[in-house]
């Protein structure tokens, strides 16, 4: 049965980045840590489905309240998702996106883009880096002998402090049909909000052992849980646009 080898190729995805990812996961939550002690935030951007990961740490229980996801219509789905496969070749688009979120040198960058050649996440990491803010970017490493997209020729992985291997094939689509030429089961969006999730795990515990308490939600949906929340929404609101 074809799920049952999507799930061998999810697990070996996912395996591929806990024996390998693994110190370059706690450099990114060391650098996140930091800027969160300062009373920065992780910024997080992506096109098309990439976008899903700054959704994921974005405003949830047991999620870290310092969290931004740069959320641009244009380079999402839901108002034309062809649409935004061609503007996210487009030069020049991220400049006015990176501006209009207001991030500063206290702040962490994170790009997402597996293929990690289209224009657009590549100059987002380029506004930041002009900024003296650090970028992680998560990409793989299955599309690093494609050329880049971007007149500079630079690809994510040029411009980024730290990357991050999401270990999914080159096309993203896991598992063949049998007698046909279809492969179906994409895993990036699995394999990038594991590693997500663990830079932002991870960093919570590394303020914790800093004598810091890391900037926590709990569930609305527990007794007194809004209540408890309410104050950092209140803290973050001047800063966090989607709040």
């Amino acid at each position: 049965m074809l799920y049952k080898q999507y799930w061998q190729q999810v697990e070996a995805v996912l395996d591929h980045v806990m024996t390998t990812q693994g110190e370059t996961i706690e450099k990114a939550a060391r650098l996140v840590a930091q800027s969160l002690k300062q009373d920065g935030m992780l910024y997080v951007f992506g096109c098309g489905h990439s976008h899903i990961i700054g959704e994921d740490l974005f405003y949830r229980a047991g999620g870290t309240a310092a969290v931004c996801a740069m959320l641009d219509s244009d380079l999402m789905l839901h108002t034309g998702a062809a649409k935004s496969s061609v503007y996210e070749k487009m030069p020049g688009l991220a400049q006015p996106v990176f501006e209009r979120y207001g991030l500063t040198s206290k702040d962490v960058l994170l790009v997402v883009s597996t293929s990690g050649i289209n224009s657009v996440p590549v100059e987002m990491a380029m506004c930041a880096k002009e900024q003296g803010i650090p970028v992680i970017a998560i990409v793989s490493e299955a599309y690093a002998q494609d050329t880049s997209r971007h007149p500079s020729g630079k690809k994510l992985r040029d411009v980024a402090d730290l990357v991050l291997d999401n270990g999914v094939c080159h096309g993203d689509a896991a598992v063949a049909i049998e007698g046909s030429h279809m492969r179906v089961g994409p895993i990036s969006t699995i394999s990038s909000c594991l590693i997500a999730q663990s830079i932002v795990v991870q960093a919570d515990e590394f303020m914790w052992q800093d004598g810091v308490q890391p900037p926590v939600y709990v569930s609305g949906n527990i007794p007194g849980g809004m209540e408890q929340n309410r104050e950092l929404i209140q803290r973050y609101l001047p800063r966090n646009k989607h709040l």
